[in-house]
């Protein structure tokens, strides 16, 4: 249609989701993008919804979590949506993090790119964790109060911060109502950060492929090609995320979130929730708190250096065979760190979160540095032994 080349906002549409170029042999591992989209877009849509009926207060806030299941209609279908959605999109986040490195796409020209989507993923998990002490159940009040109160650990200002967040001595109604009005304000600008994310792909040189080279030669318009493409696993996401909302919408929930938050009972053990369990196990397995909180901000901040540490001739991990090895290596560990964070701070858990950790940062300070030379040094020697091979048989070819 003429209007989406002539309108000075359409056209931008336009740029972005019909036009666009794409490299004809991208994968469903590209189809994450869009999935994401429409996790955040569905977030924004019940998360305003579910704010209209929601008190955010001490008192009533447990009751009005209660009365948007009872007594609004579907109230309970927008929470479930709400509170399952927010699982998948951790889900697929981490999926798309775990492509952009396997393909090496934080490498040049795309650092700009990936540097913005860890700062999205920085602010999902703050905006996360706002979302998960809004019930104001037992985990809610608890996970706060230790959440928090690792700001403590900060030199000098530490305490006195923490009694800023908390607007007290204690999590209290002021600290409710910081948290549902930042939790109500950054989903707005995490759309902002997933837009610029979005101008720094497509204003440099677009999506990779994987095969790691460029995409120039044998390109593809977005529509219809890739429109369909993502329609695909979008209706497959929407099957899934239906199962867990209507069949087992509390399966990746914790029960003491049921049970109203009382100050004076400590749960038998504080969790967040599953998608935060591998950095929660990093901070629980190192003795000192300071340390614990420097190294779990550490664990998701590292991810900035990659395009530093990694030093391959060779874009992704497709034909890096010992790199290949390291990053399933990396993601067994990841996982073994999200089952211990759920574990009780005892032996042998402690030792095992000790070594997981060394393990988690021994990838990005040690192994990918030392890997992508050796892989670099492999690399020139076969070359060189190609090009000796190729000059003795054309000297030899007169003969």
């Amino acid at each position: 249609m003429r209007i989406f080349k002539s309108h000075p906002l359409l056209k931008l549409v336009n740029s972005y989701v019909i036009d666009s170029p794409q490299p004809s042999n991208l994968s469903y591992l590209w189809n994450f993008g869009s999935l994401l989209a429409l996790c955040l877009g569905i977030q924004i849509v019940t998360g305003v919804t579910l704010a209209m009926h929601y008190t955010p207060n001490v008192a009533d806030a447990f009751d009005s979590i209660e009365h948007i299941m009872r007594d609004v209609n579907n109230g309970w279908l927008i929470r479930y949506l709400h509170a399952n959605t927010a699982s998948a999109f951790f889900f697929l986040v981490y999926l798309h993090i775990g492509r952009g490195m396997y393909y090496g796409s934080y490498k040049s020209p795309r650092t700009l790119t990936w540097s913005i989507g860890i700062i999205i993923f920085i602010v999902m998990i703050v905006t996360g964790f706002l979302g998960y002490v809004l019930p104001y159940g037992q985990m809610s009040l608890w996970g706060a109060t230790v959440i928090t109160n690792l700001m403590s650990a900060i030199p000098w200002i530490g305490q006195d911060l923490v009694e800023f967040i908390w607007g007290g001595f204690s999590v209290n109604n002021a600290t409710l109502n910081r948290f549902f009005s930042l939790h109500f304000l950054l989903p707005f600008i995490l759309a902002a950060l997933v837009l610029m994310h979005l101008i720094a792909l497509h204003d440099t040189v677009g999506s990779g492929n994987p095969l790691g080279l460029s995409g120039n030669y044998d390109r593809l318009p977005f529509a219809p090609y890739y429109i369909f493409k993502d329609l695909v696993t979008i209706f497959l996401f929407m099957l899934v995320l239906s199962i867990f909302v209507f069949f087992m919408p509390n399966a990746l929930g914790d029960c003491e979130n049921y049970v109203m938050a009382n100050p004076m009972q400590t749960p038998p053990a504080i969790v967040p929730e599953w998608y935060l369990l591998p950095f929660y196990a990093i901070l629980r397995s190192i003795p000192n708190k300071a340390a614990g909180v420097v190294l779990m901000l550490g664990a998701i901040l590292i991810l900035l250096a990659l395009p530093v540490l990694d030093k391959s001739l060779i874009r992704g991990l497709q034909f890096r065979p010992f790199s290949k090895i390291a990053f399933y290596i990396f993601i067994a560990n990841f996982i073994i760190l999200m089952l211990l964070g759920a574990k009780h701070v005892e032996d042998p858990f402690i030792i095992f979160g000790q070594i997981s950790t060394i393990l988690y940062f021994s990838y990005f300070i040690v192994l990918i540095p030392f890997v992508s030379e050796l892989e670099n040094v492999v690399i020139d020697l076969a070359t060189n032994y190609i090009n000796f091979y190729n000059k003795t048989k054309s000297d030899l070819l007169p003969l």
